[in-house]
C-alpha cells in the first residue's frame, strides 16, 4: 500500500516537472518573438567601409522589406564620360598654364631638333619637374628653378622682343652662362641665342643673400633679330647649345585689342586654420565697387569656407584662383608649410614675389594697371566712389610736375586697428559681420612717405615687382608719384601694426580719429555681402542653400 502510494506521489511530480518546463519554454518562444519588433540601435565601429554606405533601417520595417527598396535606389555618382586624349590634353594645359602640351601634342610624332642628338624638342614626359609646377635645369653652377615664361614685345623694352623666364636659383649673382632654345610654330629646328641677364628680384641688403638659398629672377632671352616678327610657343634654358632640355615652357603672349583698367594681384593665401571667408566677401565686392575688374589670387593652403567663396566669384567671373607652391627642397606639407613661412620671414617675402611678379607678367596686356593687395587692404579714395575717378584727379597733377608718365602711383598707408572699435561699440545701423563697415576709427598719422606704400603699377613702364613698389622698370626707371592722402589713402585693416612699426603702433593708438570714407558705399556694399553670404548658406534660414554647407571647426 504504501509503495502505491509513492509511485502515484513520483509520477505527479514527473508531471508537474513536464508542465514547468513547457511553460517555460513558451514563455521564451515568446519573448524572443517580442524583441524581433524592437530597434536596438547600437553604435558599431566601421569594420568595413561598406559599413559607410548602409542605409539604417526603419524600426518597423522588416530587413527583407529594406532590401527588396534598395534594390530600387539609385546611387548619386559622377557618370560623365571619360576624358578623350585631347580632352584631357585640355584639361592639363588649364590646370599647368605654363608646360606647352597642346604645342607638344600637336607636335609629338615630327622629328623636332638641330639633329638626332642635339637640342632636341623635349617630350613632355621626359621633363623634370619639382612641387608639381616647377621645371629644373641642374647646371654646373647652380640649380634653377622655372615657373613661367612671358613674352615682352612692350614698347619701353629697349632690348626689343623678349621671352622672360621667372624662377629661382639657389645662386646669388649666378655666373654660369645659359641658352635659350626658342621654338616657333612650323619649324623643326629650335632657334637658339644666349641668354641676356639674370635679373635679381630682391635687395641684398633685405637679407638672405646666400649661396644654396633659392632667390628670385627673371632671366631675359632676347629673341634673334631674323625672328622678332614671329611668336615663339615654348622656350627651354640650357647649359650647353646642343643640351637636350630637361625643361620646356610655354610662353604666355595674349594681346587683346584694347586693356581695361585695373586688375589685383594677390599673393599665395596662407589660411589654411583661419576662416577669414565673409571678411573676403566684403573685400572682394568692396574692389569690384571700386573698379576692379578681376582678382587674380594664387592659393597656398586655405580654409575650406574660403574655397567655396572663391569658387563662387571665379563662377562670377569676378576672381581667378591659380594654385602655386614653394619651389625646391621648401615645405609644401599642409601646416607644416604655414609654420615655414612663419618662422623664415625672408623665405617667405622671396617666395611672394614669384606669384607678384607671375600675375603681373600674365596681364600686363590686358590692363593700364596692376594693383598688388592683400585680402585686408583696400585703396580708397577720398573723393568719387572709383579708381578710374581717382586717377582721372591724380594723372593731371602728376603730368604737371614731369610730363612723362610714371611707373607707379604710390599710396600712403594708415592702420584701422581692430581694438580701436572696441572703445566705441558696434554700428547697429550695419551688420556685425562687416569688418571694414563697422571699424572706422583709424590712427590719426600715417606711416612715413615710402614705407608700406601700395601702388597702382604702369603696365607699360615695370619690369620687375615688389610687394609695395617696382625693384626695376623700363625706359627711364622707376619713377613713382605719390598720391596725395587728401586724394586718397591706403586703409589697412590688421589687428595690430607691423613688428617693425611695434614703438610706433603705441603712439598711433593714443591718437585715433573717426574716418567713415568707407559708409559712401554702405548701401550697395551690406547689398552685395548679405546677399552672397545668403546664397552661400552662412545664415540658418538660406533659401537656396541651408547652414549646413558651411563648414565649422
Amino acid at each position: 500500500m504504501i509503495c502505491s502510494t509513492c509511485h502515484a506521489s513520483g509520477k505527479g511530480r514527473f508531471i508537474t516537472k513536464i508542465l514547468s518546463f513547457g511553460i517555460l519554454w513558451a514563455l521564451i518562444i515568446y519573448t524572443l518573438y517580442q524583441f524581433r519588433t524592437i530597434a536596438i540601435d547600437v553604435p558599431v565601429p566601421h569594420l568595413n567601409s561598406r559599413f559607410l554606405l548602409q542605409k539604417r533601417l526603419d524600426p518597423l520595417t522588416r530587413h527583407a522589406d529594406s532590401t527588396t527598396e534598395s534594390l530600387d535606389l539609385e546611387p548619386f555618382v559622377d557618370k560623365s564620360p571619360s576624358l578623350s586624349e585631347d580632352n584631357l590634353i585640355e584639361d592639363i594645359q588649364k590646370r599647368m598654364p605654363s608646360l606647352p602640351i597642346v604645342y607638344w601634342n600637336k607636335n609629338k610624332n615630327k622629328p623636332m631638333g638641330l639633329n638626332n642628338t642635339c637640342a632636341r624638342f623635349p617630350s613632355m614626359f621626359d621633363l623634370e619637374f619639382n612641387n608639381l609646377y616647377w621645371q629644373t635645369l641642374k647646371s654646373s653652377n647652380g640649380t634653377f628653378q622655372l615657373y613661367g615664361a612671358y613674352l615682352d614685345k612692350r614698347a619701353n623694352n629697349r632690348l626689343g622682343p623678349t621671352v622672360r623666364i621667372l624662377g629661382m636659383i639657389d645662386r646669388i649673382e649666378p655666373t654660369v652662362v645659359t641658352y635659350c632654345q626658342f621654338w616657333f610654330d612650323g619649324k623643326k629646328d629650335p632657334v637658339i641665342g644666349k641668354s641676356f641677364e639674370y635679373k635679381y628680384i630682391w635687395y641684398k641688403k633685405w637679407g638672405n643673400y646666400k649661396q644654396g638659398i633659392y632667390q628670385p629672377y627673371l632671366i631675359a632671352c632676347v629673341i634673334p633679330q631674323k625672328f622678332r616678327d614671329h611668336i615663339p610657343q615654348s622656350i627651354s634654358l640650357v647649359e650647353k647649345q646642343c643640351d637636350n632640355a630637361t625643361n620646356n615652357l610655354r610662353i604666355i603672349y595674349e594681346r587683346p585689342i584694347e586693356k581695361k583698367d585695373f586688375a589685383v594681384c594677390v599673393k599665395g593665401l596662407d589660411f589654411l586654420h583661419e576662416d577669414l571667408s565673409v571678411r573676403l566677401v566684403e573685400w572682394i565686392e568692396l574692389l569690384n565697387l571700386l573698379g576692379a575688374d578681376k582678382v587674380f589670387f594664387y592659393e597656398l593652403q586655405v580654409h575650406p569656407n574660403i574655397s567655396k567663396v572663391l569658387r563662387h566669384y571665379e563662377q562670377e567671373g569676378k576672381v581667378q584662383v591659380t594654385p602655386i607652391n614653394l619651389a625646391g627642397g621648401q615645405p609644401n606639407a599642409p601646416s607644416f608649410q604655414h609654420l615655414y613661412l612663419t618662422k623664415k620671414t625672408n623665405h617667405k617675402r622671396q617666395n611672394e614675389l614669384i606669384p607678384y611678379n607671375d600675375c603681373f607678367y600674365k596681364h600686363m596686356y590686358e590692363y593700364k594697371y596692376i594693383a598688388l593687395l592683400d585680402i585686408d587692404e583696400v585703396i580708397m579714395p577720398l573723393e568719387g566712389t572709383t579708381w578710374k575717378e581717382l586717377m582721372q584727379k591724380v594723372l593731371p597733377k602728376a603730368l604737371k610736375i614731369n610730363k612723362e608718365e610714371r611707373a607707379s602711383y604710390n599710396v600712403r598707408n594708415v592702420y584701422f586697428l581692430d581694438d580701436l572699435i572696441h572703445n566705441h561699440g558696434w554700428f547697429k545701423e550695419i551688420p556685425r559681420y562687416m569688418h571694414m563697415m563697422q571699424h572706422v576709427y583709424r590712427t590719426k598719422n600715417f606711416t612715413k612717405p615710402g614705407q608700406y606704400v601700395k601702388c597702382f603699377h604702369n603696365t607699360e613702364k615695370v619690369l620687375t615687382l615688389h610687394n609695395h613698389f617696382p625693384l626695376s622698370c623700363l625706359g627711364s626707371g622707376c619713377t613713382s608719384y605719390p598720391i596725395e592722402t587728401t586724394d586718397a589713402q591706403l586703409h589697412h585693416y590688421r589687428a595690430d601694426c607691423v613688428k617693425t612699426l611695434k614703438k610706433s603702433c603705441e603712439d598711433f593708438r593714443k591718437t585715433s580719429v573717426m574716418d567713415t570714407t568707407i559708409w559712401k558705399f554702405k548701401d550697395p556694399l551690406v547689398s552685395r555681402v548679405s546677399a552672397t553670404l545668403k546664397t552661400l548658406g552662412y545664415f540658418a534660414n538660406s533659401e537656396s542653400t541651408t547652414n549646413s554647407n558651411v563648414r565649422k571647426r
